[in-house]
Parts: structure tokens; sequence; C-alpha cells
């Protein structure tokens, strides 16, 4: 069988490596319109159950990705200049150019060989190829191409967000709210090196159009938010890379493949970055494409049998995610909330999370939370 992998992201370069590792004689070809040294964003967030799905099915690669990473147990919400743990939250981050320099290791130690800068044009210019694999992400050209035959929904949120990069290390995964006299931001923040951290601000349209962000340029944006994150950054500077103001993108496809062609990762769904998990959901569709390709002898039943058996699992994590930027949506009204309410509405507010879990998970905060209610008067 003939494949062509569009997208050399951690979902393509995994889908190549993987099936290359299993089918050293296969055919398969990785197009990649950027060079191998580049790439949007910083660092990347795994949380330790994603890893340990990663581990039952690849431990290899989990092992060379690890001794790289920063972990760490808590994430800590600071507001109104008090800051609040939830203990027992683990989570694992690293630059997002070093993973895909493991993952471009691993895939040319099995026989890969990609075709960097270069840019298909059109899926005509891939005839011959029995496999089309979309790994193209959000602006897919697959997608966008038969959008109409994937049954594909595009919609955005309401809040704007910008993605920067600190020389300075944070201890945990942390989210400062600061409210000024035009609104209110939050910066999302956590160390991927020992010296580098993400940096993402995110503020609601009010606020962005307050500051009149729609007629500034990237490094007046930037000054702006350096200037409302002061404390927070200790004076560093704000590190840009294509660090413009976005919306985010909810991309949902029913059907997850048309003719010889599949979508996977950021081509297929998106899923908000305050639930951290769209590298997960990449290389987790990687690894379910390769096994339902190895288990059905045409590639039809086995594109269908990829999308039955992947799909629920999906959909369960992106309306998690949808409910997660819901809570974003408002957090201006969340921040009048006491900061240890604001902290417990902050860590429930997938649906994911009851009191009994909480407990289990995080007794640290727990104790601080019940205990809030208990001098309160509430039972």
């Amino acid at each position: 069988m003939r494949i062509a992998v569009i997208g050399g992201g951690p979902g393509g370069l995994y889908f190549a490596y993987l099936w290359k590792k299993r089918h050293p004689d296969a055919v398969l070809d990785l197009f990649e319109q950027n060079p191998a040294g580049a790439t949007w964003g910083f660092g990347v967030v795994f949380s330790d159950q994603a890893l340990e799905f990663l581990r039952a099915d690849d431990a290899e690669t989990v092992d060379a990705i690890t001794p790289r990473m920063e972990s760490w147990e808590n994430i800590t919400l600071y507001l109104r200049g008090e800051a609040v743990a939830l203990d027992g939250v683990g989570f694992s981050s690293i630059g997002r150019l070093e993973l895909l320099t493991i993952l471009q290791q691993r895939a040319s130690a099995v026989g890969v060989t990609p075709r960097y800068d270069t840019l298909v044009q059109s899926v005509d210019d891939l005839k011959g190829y029995d496999l089309i694999v979309a790994a193209d992400g959000l602006n897919s050209l697959v997608r966008r191409g038969f959008e109409g035959d994937f049954g594909t929904s595009l919609s955005y949120s309401s809040n704007k967000f910008a993605w920067y990069g600190v020389s300075k290390r944070f201890e945990t995964l942390s989210q400062t709210f600061v409210k000024t006299e035009r609104g209110a931001f939050n910066a999302h923040h956590y160390r991927y090196s020992s010296s580098m951290s993400t940096f993402l601000v995110e503020c609601d349209r009010a606020t962005w159009e307050a500051y009149g962000f729609a007629y500034k340029d990237v490094d007046q944006s930037k000054a702006v938010c350096e200037e409302v994150f002061a404390d927070t950054l200790g004076g560093r500077p704000l590190l840009s890379n294509k660090s413009v103001w976005r919306n985010f993108p909810w991309i949902w496809n029913e059907h997850w493949s048309f003719k010889n062609m599949v979508l996977i990762g950021d081509a297929l769904h998106s899923a908000h970055f305050s639930i951290g998990s769209g590298t997960r959901l990449a290389i987790e569709d990687a690894i379910a494409l390769v096994k339902a390709l190895e288990t059905e002898a045409h590639v039809t039943t086995a594109l269908a049998r990829y999308e039955a058996e992947r799909k629920p699992i999906v959909k369960k994590l992106v309306t998690a995610a949808r409910t997660s930027a819901d809570w974003y949506a408002k957090f201006p009204e969340h921040m009048k909330l006491d900061p240890v309410d604001f902290a417990y509405s902050y860590i429930t507010r997938s649906g994911r999370i009851d009191d009994s879990r909480l407990r289990a998970m995080s007794p640290g905060f727990m104790a601080r939370y019940e205990a809030s209610k208990k001098d309160a008067g509430q039972p």
C-alpha cells in the first residue's frame, strides 16, 4: 500500500513513524510545507493520564520524550494577589520544537524521509497513492477541498488569545487573572524547559475592543500584555512567534474519511487549549488509524473502523473542552468570586470532576475549600 501523509506536525510524524516501524517495506511519503525547524507556538502540555495512554501503546517513544519534559503536581491560580494551589493535578510539558525534533529523529530511524519545504497544492498531485492521511492542521487543504463530503462544521469562540513565550521559569502550570480599568485578562503560563515558559494571554471581546487591539500591531499588543502582567512577568519581556490575536476555532467533521482520504488531529477536530489535549488527540488518532489499517484487509473498511472506534472517545473529550471553553467565556464574571470559590469553579468547570473525585485527587485544596464553607456557615 502506498501512503501519502500531508503535514509534519506531531500527528503526521507519529503516524509515519508508527506505520514505517511496523511495515519497513511500506511506501510512505510525508509532505510538510515548512522547513524542518519551523513551528508555531512554544510549549505543549500533556496530563499524566495522557502520557499513560501513550505508554500503553508505545513505551519507547514516551521514554524518549519524558527525560526532556518538565513536570509538576499542582495547578496554581492567582486572583487579586492571592494564590490558590490545586494539588494532585499532574502535568508535563515540552517545547513544541523539541517534541517535533524527537519525533523527526524517531521517524528517520525507521526509514521515513520527510519532504520538507514541499507544499501540496491539490490532492490531484497525489494520484497513485492508496491512502492520503491529512494531518495538515486547522487549515487543512484536504478538509477544505471536500468540506461537504466530510460534513465539516466550523465556529469560533468569542474570546481572543495570543500565544507568547517568556524566558522565566514558573514552578507549576499557573493561571493569573487580572482586572484592569478597561477589562479582564487571563494568562495561562507554564514552563516547558528549565528557563522557558509558555505565556498565553486571553481576554473577552469587550476587553479586546476596549484596548483597541484590532488597531495595534504585534509589538504594540505585546507591550500592553507586558504592562498588564508586569508583576507576573517580573520585568521579563514577552517573546513573539506569530503571536497575533486569534479566536479559537471549533472544527468538527461528521465523516472522518472520503474516498481514500482520512483526517487526523486538528484537521479533523479541535479541542480548546484550556484542557491541553490537542497534541494528545493527534497522536492517539494516529495510533487508532494504524490499528484499524492493520485489522482490516481493505482501506475502505479500515477507515470506517477507525471512525467507529475512535469517534466516541474524541467526542467525549471535545465535549469536555467545549464546556471548559464556556467557563472561560465568562471568566470576568467568575473573577468576582472569593479566590477559593473561584478555584472550585475552575477545577469543576468541565463537569468531569465532582466533590468525591476532587477529595481523592486534591485533598489539600478540598480541605481548604470545605473549611471555607464551614467558616461561612454553609453545610
